[in-house]
Formats: C-alpha cells, structure tokens, sequence
C-alpha cells in the first residue's frame, strides 16, 4: 500500500520500477499474464494492476514549449512540415529529421544537428529549384514529381544487419510506399504492397517488440479517424483497420472549446466567418510510440469552425491530446482531454497559432523527453493573394520543440486527505 499526501505536484512520483511479475488482473487491455520486465518503468496513465486507488486524482502536465527550431529559409520556402520525430546517427555522430516544404517547391528536405536545438540544412545536390541544386531537398527520383517522390516518415532501425536498409521510410501522400536507405539521404523503393492510407501518416519503430507502427488517416464515426498497420519485417503489412476516433464527448467539449476560443481575442480567430453547422471535432492524425511499459498517442483533434468558399474542406484548428494503451487497439484518454499542446497565442512570436500536428515520437535527452512538433500560423493558404503581396506572411509553417520532464506525463494527487 503506496500512501500519497499533500505535497506539491512537482515533487510526486510519477512512475515506478519494478523487478517482480504483477499478478492477474482484469484491467482493460492488459493480459491475464500481465508481466512487468526487470527495470521497467510503469507509469500511472491507466489502472492496469492497480487494485484500487483512494482519496487520489490524476492530473496530466504540459511539455514547456521551447518555440521553433527549424524554420523557413529558402527562397522557396513558405512552410516546413514533418511527420517523423528526429533520429539519431551513431554513425554520423548527428541528429536527423525529415521535412515537408510547401511554398513555390514542394516536396521533402533534410535536416541534421548536433544538438538537436541548431539544425543547419546541407547542400546535398539532388533537386533543382529556381536554377539551383544547392538546397536540402531530397527524392526518390526527381523525374516522379511530387507527390510520388514524398518521403514521409522515417524512423532508424538498428536491428536490421543489411547496412542499406538502416533508415526506413514511407513515401508519397496517399498510399504508402515502404522505403528504405543507408544514410537517410539516398532513398529506393521496395517492392512491397503499399499500406492503404488518406493523406496522413505516422512511424514509430517498437524495438522491444520489433514491430513497426504505422498510424494511418481513414474514416471514422465523425470524419477523419486513425487507422493502424503492423510489420515486423517492413515488408509484409498487418491491417488492423480503426483503432482511434472522435466520439460524442469530444463533440460536445469540441463545441464549448470552439466557442471559448471564438469569445478569446488573444487567440488568433477564422479567416471565414464561424459556421455552428460545420462545427465538428475528428482526428487529423496521430503519432502512436512505445514508451516504458505501454503505447503513448499524441492525437492532432481538428475542430472545424467555418466553411471555405468554393473549397471542400473546412477552416478550423488543432489541439493535440494525450491518449495510452497497452494493445495500441483499446485507448485510455487523459486530462479530461485538455490539451496536451495547445495553441500559442497572438503577439507570443510563436508558429503554433492555429494547426499543430503532433510529435511522431518522444525524443529521450537525459531527464527530459523533447517533442518535435508542426506547427503553422493558419489552416492552409488561405488569403494566398496577400501572402504574395507580403513577404512576412510567407513565413507560416516551423518545426518547433516543447520538453516534458521524463515521465512526466501524469502524476496521482492526493488533497487535504491522504491517499
């Protein structure tokens, strides 16, 4: 029996570690086996093996936003994207991300650091853009075009003994080819089915369970909703089908949010004037990694605020969540579903004002857990004419950073009386 008393939240133990096998349980999503490997952390996001919790509440913590890391530099460029966390080369001694540009190119980039806070861009020679191939840009085949020459999502395999299949990969925007390189720079397709997918996606390499995790965009009861693929291989591909969606209570805390930030002048408001009949809340995507003891979801939920004229899609904004499972098929949302990230607000100097897509995975430095993270001033380019006009407003999309201490995701508090 853990007693907890009234202490300060940054003082709680988050986590513990245990050397012993739990007995059984009939927590959700847990097997009836439930083992707890020798120096595991398991943290309190759900109530697998808890017997019984007394007098206690959970309350999720914030990462502290760090502001963008990679922003806009070529003359190409209006915004950078990713949909991959950084990687790091042992071999290369760097720190590797890969990028979505957009603006008068698009396509895919390269990024490296030392530090991962000072990223540089590096001439690699493989794309001309306005008359020069001195850029970062990269390509499956530069004859393709985009979207087929996209490189998505990357993680590092260090399992794999062929030196040419280190970095994997998947490419273009709507199904997804598996891909894979030596270096991160030079890329091929394999010759493998691709992974049915909309125009989102998400990678995330399982070490311990040496299985690749692609989070994909399909349908769902509300709109757009996450759908899994499994590999152990890279090459033959699991279809797990629906995994994650937006329900009833997120409509119903969807619209209270939509209309609090509406009534907040501090936050930056719709182009288009708000429409109560499209207000609506689904998931973009989601990012789904293996940490300690079960899976963390970061899912981007899209809050739909007013219609676009004569485009088919919606103006609105995201919040990224925090969901677990120990399946990656049952989940357990947390926070009351507050945001995890939310939006920065006007005159902060920040990107991350309107859509934020969320991190791919939780990058481990010391004690600290370091999110890379989109993040853009506007919801697609709307009022292109006048970011022509004006150069500044060409600078909408960075990559940006926000550290979270490790395990610091939820603590169990008691108040005036002892848990």
């Amino acid at each position: 029996m853990r007693q907890v008393n009234h202490i300060p939240a940054a003082v709680l133990v988050i986590a513990f570690t245990l050397t012993m096998a739990w007995p059984k349980t009939t927590a959700f999503g847990a097997d009836p086996a439930f083992q707890v490997p020798a120096g595991q952390r398991q943290l309190f996001l759900d109530d697998v093996d808890i017997a019984k919790i007394e007098n206690l509440t959970r309350t999720m913590y914030q990462p502290n936003k760090k502001g963008a890391v990679i922003r806009p530099t070529y003359p190409a460029e209006s915004s950078l994207q990713t949909r991959c966390a950084p990687v790091w080369d042992p071999q290369a001694r760097l720190w590797k991300i890969w990028l979505v540009n957009s603006g008068d190119y698009s396509g895919s980039a390269y990024a490296q650091s030392r530090d991962g806070l000072h990223w540089t861009k590096p001439s690699l020679g493989q794309v001309e853009v306005n008359g020069t191939r001195e850029n970062s840009y990269i390509t499956i085949d530069e004859k393709l075009g985009w979207p087929a020459n996209a490189i998505m999502n990357v993680v590092i395999d260090p399992d794999d003994p062929d030196p040419a299949r280190r970095f994997k990969g998947l490419g273009d925007c709507t199904n997804r080819h598996p891909l894979i390189s030596p270096d991160g720079i030079h890329w091929r397709k394999l010759g493998v089915p691709t992974i049915t997918s909309a125009d989102e996606s998400n990678l995330s390499y399982d070490r311990q369970a040496g299985m690749f995790i692609a989070t994909v965009k399909g349908s769902g009861p509300h709109g757009r909703a996450v759908h899994l693929s499994t590999s152990k291989d890279f090459e033959t591909w699991t279809n797990h089908g629906l995994i994650f969606h937006a329900d009833d209570e997120d409509q119903q805390l969807g619209r209270k949010a939509i209309k609090a930030r509406l009534a907040d002048p501090d936050f930056l408001p719709p182009y288009f004037k708000p429409d109560p009949s499209v207000f609506n809340v689904d998931v973009y995507n989601m990012g789904i990694f293996r940490y300690e003891g079960l899976y963390i979801g970061m899912p981007s939920m899209y809050h739909a605020t007013s219609r676009i004229p004569n485009y088919a899609n919606t103006e609105g904004f995201h919040l990224v969540h925090l969901a677990s499972s120990r399946d990656l098929k049952n989940w357990t949302r947390h926070g009351d579903r507050k945001p995890f990230i939310g939006s920065s607000r006007v005159g902060s100097g920040a990107y991350d004002l309107t859509q934020i897509l969320g991190p791919s995975d939780a990058v481990r430095r010391g004690d600290e857990l370091w999110f890379y993270y989109t993040s853009l001033k506007y919801r697609g380019e709307i009022d292109l004419t006048q970011q022509q006009q004006n150069k500044l407003d060409r600078d909408v999309g960075a990559i940006s950073l926000a550290v979270l201490r490790r395990d610091g995701f939820i603590s169990l508090d008691a108040g005036e009386q002892a848990g």
